[in-house]
Formats: structure tokens, C-alpha cells, sequence
């Protein structure tokens, strides 16, 4: 595998991207949105003194409002895999790509590469913004800073890149087997479904996403997740059957 032509399709669709104004708003105000919804809302409710949230209950709810972002990631990054290879397609400025003597795995790991780092840096931004705004309010209602903690570390360091690969992975597959971007992206949205289990168990105490081994647990069965998908994607893509069964 040549990393030098992976680099060049990345390159191109980073380009593109940047054209694409709808998906570069929800990149820049959705992660900020929710980075100061969150610390608002409880540092609203805290000062008029009708919050029933406990300091106990608020440190429960913590680590679940971070592990938001790692849905967050994963929703972002569906429109954008979408759009690599479903989009251009539609676009017919996909066809010259595959037709050129690259192979699947270059093609695959380039348009990986251009979904995978845009999200992450977007969503990376906005979990800091959503720490930092949030020990402004947990200095008040518990007497120190809650973040960062070495539990916030792994969540942003491990598990959100982990989520946003299968994400994007997931992704790839679907976009490279259908001819319908929307199709696509409803589709590869799917992939948020068990992280918002997650935390919604986290917000019910019913997982203690505060807990590091949970995280761990939680991280580990992403990684053996994200090198099945990798195989197969592999497997799955079939650059001949694009150039001639799409219509």
C-alpha cells in the first residue's frame, strides 16, 4: 500500500469538503452548541436554587454528559463518509478515481483519513470548550474543578477516536453499496445507536461511565469492533461493481 496516494485522495476530498458549506457548520457550531448548552442549563438552574441535582448525582452525570461527545463524533463524521464515495458518485467525479491504478486499500484509507480527522478535531474542540465551561459550575456546586480527570482522558483520547473509526468505517461499507447519499447517511447513522445506550445507561446509573475499567471494557471492544470492520471493508468494496452497476 502506497501511503503517498492514500495522502493525495485525502487531500482532494479535504478540498471538497471545504466546499460543502452545510457540513462545515455542523463541524464548527454543533460541538460548540452543545459545549455550552450543557454547563448553561446547570449553572442556570443551580443559581436560581431549583435544582434537584445533588453534588452526589452531579458527579454521576459528568462523565455521561462528556461521553455525549463520543456520539456526537459519531454523528458527525456520518454525512462526510457519506459523501466520499455515495456523494461523488452522484457527482460523477468518482468514476476517474477508481479508474486510475490505485488500489482498493489506498482508495479506502485516503477517504478514511478525509472523514476521520475533520469530526475529530471539531469534536476534540468543543469536549475541551464543555471542560472548561463545566468546572466554572462544578467549582461552585462542589467545591473544586471536576475536569480534567483521568476518565475524561480516555473518553477523549480513546474512546471518541475508536468510536469516530467505526463510525467512518461503517460508513465507507454503506456509502459504497448504495447509490443514494440520504439512503447513506440514514443508514450509517445507525452506528450512534449503541453509544446512545450507553449513555443513556451512564445518565441512569445504570453504567458507571466514571469508572475507568468500565472505559477500558467499553474501549477494548471497540478495538476488536474496528479490525472486523476493517477486513470487512476489505472484503466488501468492489471498485468494479461501482464503475459498472451504479446507475
Amino acid at each position: 500500500m502506497r501511503l503517498s496516494k492514500s495522502r493525495i485522495i485525502a487531500a482532494k476530498d479535504f478540498k471538497t469538503f471545504r466546499k460543502k458549506k452545510n457540513i462545515i457548520y455542523s463541524l464548527i457550531f454543533i460541538p460548540l452548541l452543545v459545549a455550552v448548552l450543557i454547563p448553561a442549563v446547570i449553572g442556570y438552574v443551580s443559581q436560581r436554587g431549583t435544582s434537584r441535582t445533588s453534588p452526589a448525582e452531579l458527579v454521576v452525570l459528568l462523565p455521561a454528559f462528556l461521553f455525549f461527545y463520543v456520539i456526537l463524533g459519531g454523528y458527525l463524521s456520518t454525512p462526510i463518509a457519506s459523501y466520499t464515495i455515495a456523494g461523488e458518485k452522484v457527482e460523477k467525479s468518482l468514476e476517474p478515481l477508481l479508474a486510475t491504478p490505485t488500489t482498493d486499500g489506498e482508495i479506502l484509507l485516503g477517504k478514511g483519513i478525509a472523514a476521520f480527522f475533520p469530526p475529530l478535531a471539531a469534536v476534540l474542540g468543543g469536549s475541551a470548550l464543555f471542560m472548561l465551561l463545566m468546572d466554572l459550575t462544578t467549582q461552585g456546586k462542589l467545591g473544586y474543578y471536576y475536569f480534567p480527570t483521568w476518565n475524561s482522558a480516555i473518553v477523549v483520547l480513546m474512546l471518541l477516536p475508536l468510536a469516530l473509526l467505526m463510525s467512518v468505517q461503517v460508513n465507507v461499507i454503506v456509502s459504497s453499496r448504495v447509490t443514494d447519499i440520504r439512503t447513506g447517511q440514514q443508514l450509517g447513522a445507525l452506528t450512534i445507536i449503541p453509544f446512545a445506550g450507553v449513555y443513556v445507561a451512564g445518565e441512569l446509573n445504570l453504567i458507571n461511565l466514571g469508572d475507568a475499567s468500565n472505559l477500558l471494557i467499553i474501549a477494548g471492544a471497540l478495538v476488536v469492533v474496528d479490525v472486523l470492520l476493517f477486513f470487512v471493508s476489505r472484503a466488501t468494496f468492489r471498485r468494479e461493481e461501482i464503475l459498472t452497476k451504479w446507475k
